[in-house]
């Protein structure tokens, strides 16, 4: 386990954290198809928190693409670094996944992220800020449609339907499973929407959510539990 250092100038107050966030926006990649669905190595990221005790702990966990079984994976624990802002919500939790991504014995591939990316308010979520900060393809895949809206899409697996702000696709609705309620899936940076959909699919055979989400929230959440036993909390 690794321990989260915040990386140098990070932001303390909320008007700094739009200054980055508009910084870094343009950098975005939107164009690259990235990876191809099913190859090489996908890792899954995710976060858990004990803000009573000011606590954070993060969890990669790289996945072959073809096979779904696990390569590698490595946890990062450390302090909350940001307060709980709407739409500030990567300033809390990129320190914590840098770390862990850093812990790593392999390179990690494509990475997916639960959460957003194009699809957010200032259209820079944690999927985009995270690819901008690594220069690693990412995208996002989300289980609610935060603040935008989408028209009901069909009820096979595969079917989706644009997710809009106004006239502004951002994203889209995805139906991964037959009848199950959809995956709200972005635009991180280096692979385009219709290539993040189709590794949304390839990650999905029997879950609602990408398998690379269900094993990093399984570990970070053993991250944090650990973490609690070693403080004696």
């Amino acid at each position: 386990m690794t321990t989260v250092h915040l990386p140098p100038h990070w932001p303390t107050t909320e008007d700094e954290a739009r200054a980055v966030q508009d910084r870094l926006r343009a950098r975005v990649v939107r164009d690259e198809p990235g990876p191809p669905p099913g190859t090489g190595r996908v890792t899954g990221v995710d976060v858990a928190y004990d803000d009573a005790r000011d606590m954070v702990a993060a969890a990669a966990v790289v996945l072959d693409a073809g096979t779904l079984g696990v390569v590698a994976e490595a946890t990062a624990v450390g302090r909350v670094s940001f307060p709980y802002v709407p739409g500030l919500l990567a300033f809390r939790e990129i320190p914590a996944v840098l770390a862990a991504l850093d812990a790593l014995p392999c390179p990690p591939g494509l990475v997916v992220c639960d959460g957003y990316g194009l699809a957010h308010p200032r259209r820079f979520g944690l999927a985009s800020h995270l690819g901008v900060l690594t220069g690693l393809p990412t995208i996002g895949v989300a289980k609610n449609p935060f603040t935008f809206t989408h028209s009901a899409p069909g009820t096979a697996r595969g079917s989706s339907a644009p997710l809009l702000d106004g006239s502004e696709e951002v994203g889209r609705a995805l139906r991964t499973r037959d009848g199950v309620k959809p995956v709200y899936v972005s635009v991180g940076h280096r692979v385009d929407l219709d290539h993040a959909c189709a590794h949304t699919l390839a990650l999905t055979p029997a879950h609602r959510l990408p398998e690379t989400t269900r094993r990093a929230d399984a570990l970070c959440r053993r991250a944090l539990a650990g973490a609690r036993e070693s403080s004696g909390a």
